[in-house]
C-alpha cells in the first residue's frame, strides 16, 4: 500500500509546530504524490538526519517501509522525528558509545568531514552493517579544468606534514576537499567491498541555508533588472536535496556499491535556461543583464560567491559545472523539474526568520548585495554605452 507525502507531513506537523514551519522538512512545501513501499524492509542508521538532506532521507525511507534510527547530538531540530524513529544521542567526534551492540542493514553517513569520525563510528559499526553509504563531495577533485571528467579523476591530497586525524573541526573548512578524500579512504578501509561513495555537487532546495541557489528564486521573484553572470550558454549543475535523498534510499534497497558523481540535471543545463526557468516558474517580470566574467571580476563580483551556482567555464574552472554523471544516471538518479525546486525553495524562504530573509539583500552568505548589484549594473550599462 502506498503512503502519501501528505500523510507524512501531517504526522510530523505536531513535532514541528514547536519550532515553527521553517523547521519542517522541505516536503512540507512539496507536491503530494504516492510513495510505493519497498519490496523488503531495511534497518537503516542515518548519521545526522535532521539537517538538510537528512529529513528527506527519513521521510522517504519511512514512507517506503524501512525502520530508521538516527545518531546525532540531538541539537538540530531536537526530537524532531520522535515516535517515528529511534534516536541515539552521541557525537561522532568523541562519544559514539550509543552505537555499541547495534547492527544495521545500511548506514548512511551524512555529516562526516573528518576521517576520524568514520574511524570512531567504525568501532561499533564495522562488521555490524551490510552497507555503508558516505556522502562526499565533488570538492574532492582538485582539477576542474576539464569538462566531462568522471569518477576516475584525481583526488585532493592532504598537504605534506598535515595529519588529517588531528585537524580540529574548526579548521576543517581550510582542508575540506582533502579531508573528504581522506574520509572516503577511511570508509574504504573500514567497509571493504560494501561501501558506496556519493559525490554530490551543489545541493539545493528547501532547508538550504547556504543561499547558494536560494538567492536566485528570491532575487528573481523581486523582479526588475537582474545582474546575471557570463553568457546565457554557460553550464551549471545542481541537485535538489530530495532527489539526492530518494535516490540514496533506492540505492540502499538495491545494495549498489561504488563511487558516483551526483549532480544534475540529466540533460545539460545552462545559466540562461536556469534563470529563465525560475522566472517562468515564479511568473516574474525580471529581466536579465548578462555581464562577462572579466567585467564582473574587475568590479569585485566573484562566481559562486556573488553569482551563485555559476563559475566561468574557462581556464581552471572550465569543467567546474560539467562533471560527468553517467554512472549515477545509469543507477536510476532522477530529477524533479526545476520549476518545482524554484517554487518550493521560495516558499520555504518566505517562512524563514525575518533576519535570515533580510540577510539575502546584503549578501551575507551568498549572492550579491542589492546596492552592489545596482552599482555593477550601472557600470555595465555605462561601459556598453561608451563602446
Amino acid at each position: 500500500m502506498a503512503t502519501s507525502r501528505r500523510t507524512f507531513i501531517k504526522s510530523v506537523t505536531a513535532a514541528g509546530s514547536a519550532i515553527g514551519i521553517a523547521g519542517l522538512p522541505s516536503l512540507a512545501f512539496g507536491e503530494t504524490r504516492p510513495v510505493e513501499r519497498a519490496p523488503a524492509s531495511l534497518d537503516i542508521l542515518i548519521l545526522g538526519g535532521t539537517g538538510f538532506t537528512g529529513p528527506e532521507q527519513v521521510e522517504y525511507a519511512t514512507a517506503r517501509g524501512h525502520r530508521v534510527t538516527l545518531f546525532n547530538r540531538n541539537k538540530t531540530r531536537p526530537d524532531f522525528f520522535k515516535g517515528r524513529v529511534e534516536q541515539l544521542i552521541g557525537d561522532l567526534n568523541n562519544d559514539v558509545s550509543a552505537l555499541a551492540g547495534k547492527s544495521f542493514d545500511v548506514v548512511i553517513d551524512n555529516p562526516t568531514t573528518m576521517p576520524n569520525w568514520v574511524r570512531n563510528a567504525s568501532q561499533h559499526l564495522a562488521g555490524h552493517t551490510k552497507h555503508y553509504m558516505f556522502i562526499s563531495t565533488l570538492s574532492v577533485y582538485p582539477d576542474n579544468s576539464h569538462p566531462g571528467a568522471d569518477e576516475s579523476d584525481g583526488l585532493t591530497p592532504m598537504p605534506a606534514g598535515i595529519d588529517p586525524y588531528t585537524i580540529t573541526p574548526e579548521d576543517s573548512r581550510k582542508y575540506y576537499g582533502a579531508l573528504k578524500t581522506e574520509s572516503e579512504a577511511e570508509v574504504a578501509r573500514k567497509y571493504p567491498g560494501i561501501h558506496t561513495i556519493i559525490r554530490p555537487g551543489l545541493i539545493v532546495g528547501p532547508l538550504d541555508k547556504s543561499d547558494r541557489f536560494t538567492y536566485w528564486p528570491v532575487r528573481i521573484d523581486k523582479g526588475g533588472e537582474v545582474l546575471a553572470p557570463g553568457t546565457p550558454n554557460d553550464p551549471v549543475q545542481i541537485i535538489d536535496s530530495r532527489d539526492l535523498a530518494e535516490w540514496m534510499i533506492r540505492m540502499a534497497e538495491q545494495r549498489v556499491f561504488g563511487i558516483y558523481n551526483a549532480t544534475g540535471p540529466a540533460k545539460p543545463l545552462t545559466i540562461g535556461e536556469m534563470l529563465n526557468g525560475i522566472k517562468d516558474a515564479l511568473k516574474s517580470n525580471a529581466t536579465f543583464s548578462f555581464a562577462p566574467a572579466d567585467f564582473l571580476r574587475a568590479n569585485g563580483v566573484n562566481g559562486w560567491r556573488h553569482m551563485p551556482v555559476w563559475m566561468p567555464p574557462i581556464g581552471a574552472t572550465a569543467g567546474f559545472c560539467s562533471r560527468n554523471t553517467a554512472k549515477a544516471l545509469a543507477k536510476g538518479l532522477t530529477f524533479r523539474p526545476l520549476a518545482v525546486t524554484a517554487r518550493e525553495t521560495l516558499a520555504w524562504h518566505k517562512t524563514r526568520p525575518a533576519a535570515e530573509q533580510s540577510s539575502m539583500d546584503n549578501g551575507a552568505i551568498a549572492g550579491i548585495p542589492a546596492a552592489k548589484e545596482a552599482e555593477v549594473l550601472a557600470a555595465w550599462h555605462a561601459k556598453q554605452k561608451g563602446a
